[in-house]
């Protein structure tokens, strides 16, 4: 870089004393690009040169190209001088066109100073993926920053959806204890809806919440970034100052530490526009100019509705959550928090349980497995399964375990009642008491640990078990026939007669 005062002497000797570039160069240590650049600079005309050059008849069409087709590469002028009778070398011609290039015009922005209490500004920052069991889930933080004391609120999420952002606002407001006046978006989906110029379909959820805290939502121009730069440098800082190099145990963790940030360092810091303040004693100068909270918060769960299939489980967000045996084959609706899903009929509470943001994992309330027990036709047709429950207690503990299995409650219902009349009570409680602890509840491993048993004590193995569970099967009786009937298939005088 050359400074002020090396540029005047550069600009002096060259357009005072008349010297060349060249000699100016040579005498000052530089190179002569850098002098020339700075004549150019200076705003006093091209370099003179005193000897002609190859490039000089073509300087009009040069210019003329630049003007119509400013961002015209080099390159491609040197080929179009060249193809016109241009002799000269590409470098020489490419330092020469970045002097001649017009400069694009640079727009300027006024300082922006707001009211306190008037402005607020929302943005997401995305801080990359967070491994959970299986699922790898998008990591957000939810930003908002008052434009006037710069203070700053910030929200880590696993979803940038509404439910989240909706929270994001409820947590910031009861932080700031109050809302501005205006708060300013980028043209996010969870905002406006469609935009044409400037009418603007806003988001109606959003809108409720405006009305809720009697803000009002304003969204900047398309690709003007710069209307929110309050909120664009604070996400920037974040990244800096809070995220990097960060360790955290979960997302609860990791919010636990950002509110404790926000509440120590980032107060701390001086506000730019009034550096005699700090931002957190210009946050109390604002909080008297917010609007005052309403007496309840708005309702910020994500509601979504399901179908439950013929298993009792309602899918939400990849993992399976329990309900009542009763209502299966029925759309209920789901009601999420952060930390908890409940699943609703009507205004009914069906089932509550902790939010999973694993993935393919089933979430379960051990009373609506025995709800399933109870209700599994075959386990409860007849007085077979009551049956069953006193003469073998150990059958009730089976039972429930192959029902979290989702195995088939009523062909073990048929094979242990089979095994009953056969084996009789004490047998079959051994049995099943020792099927238990091994954890093994399929009907073929009863029959085998019941030969085992049998097989211990020098008793004969049952060898008139059923092979079938299906009561119609081994209800059928098959009438034995004569093997006679086969010989009058063979031919008379067969060599087969003789043998």
């Amino acid at each position: 870089m050359i400074d002020d005062e090396r540029a005047a002497h550069i600009l002096r000797l060259h357009f005072v004393e008349k010297w060349p570039v060249g000699t100016v160069a040579a005498q000052l240590g530089l190179h002569h690009d850098t002098v020339e650049r700075v004549c150019s600079h200076a705003g006093l005309g091209p370099v003179k040169h005193l000897r002609p050059r190859k490039i000089d008849p073509f300087l009009p069409f040069i210019h003329d190209t630049l003007t119509e087709h400013p961002t015209l590469c080099a390159s491609r002028l040197f080929v179009m001088c060249k193809e016109r009778g241009y002799g000269g070398a590409p470098d020489a011609f490419r330092k020469l066109v970045a002097c001649l290039r017009p400069r694009p015009f640079v727009e300027p922005f006024i300082l922006r100073r707001t009211l306190p209490g008037q402005e607020a500004q929302v943005d997401w920052g995305h801080f990359g993926v967070l491994r959970i069991g299986r699922a790898n889930r998008k990591l957000y933080g939810f930003v908002m920053v008052l434009s006037f004391s710069r203070a700053i609120y910030l929200h880590f999420s696993l979803s940038s959806a509404m439910a989240a952002f909706l929270r994001g606002h409820v947590l910031a407001f009861a932080y700031f204890s109050g809302v501005a006046r205006r708060i300013l978006y980028d043209n996010l989906k969870s905002v406006v809806l469609e935009r044409k110029g400037d009418a603007i379909r806003y988001h109606p959820t959003t809108l409720a919440l405006a009305k809720h805290y009697r803000f009002e939502p304003a969204p900047c121009a398309p690709r003007r970034g710069n209307e929110k730069g309050r909120v664009e440098r604070a996400i920037r800082y974040v990244r800096d100052n809070f995220f990097a190099a960060r360790t955290f145990a979960d997302v609860d963790d990791l919010n636990a530490q950002a509110l404790a940030w926000c509440l120590g360092p980032t107060a701390e810091r001086r506000v730019p526009d009034e550096p005699t303040l700090s931002v957190s004693e210009a946050l109390e100068q604002e909080r008297p100019r917010l609007v005052g909270l309403p007496d309840n918060p708005f309702e910020d769960e994500e509601r979504k509705v399901v179908h439950v299939g013929k298993t009792p489980y309602a899918r939400f967000d990849l993992n399976d959550y329990s309900v009542p045996a009763t209502h299966v084959r029925r759309s209920l609706t789901v009601s999420a928090s952060e930390t908890r899903v409940r699943l609703l009929d009507g205004s009914e509470v069906l089932a509550e349980h902790a939010r999973s943001y694993d993935r393919d994992v089933r979430i379960e309330d051990k009373r609506h497995l025995t709800e399933l027990l109870e209700h599994k036709r075959k386990a409860r047709s007849g007085q077979g399964i009551e049956r069953l429950y006193h003469a073998v207690p150990s059958t009730r503990t089976l039972m429930k375990r192959l029902a979290e299995q989702g195995g088939n409650l009523g062909a073990m219902t048929s094979v242990l009642l089979s095994l009953l009349d056969t084996a009789g009570n004490e047998a079959l409680e051994r049995v099943v008491a020792e099927a238990v602890r091994l954890e093994r509840f399929q009907p073929r491993a009863i029959r085998h640990l019941l030969d085992q048993d049998r097989r211990a004590r020098g008793a004969p193995l049952l060898t008139s078990l059923p092979i079938s569970t299906n009561t119609r099967l081994t209800g059928c009786v098959v009438q034995p026939h004569s093997l006679s009937a086969y010989d009058d298939l063979l031919p008379k005088g067969n060599d087969h007669d003789e043998r």
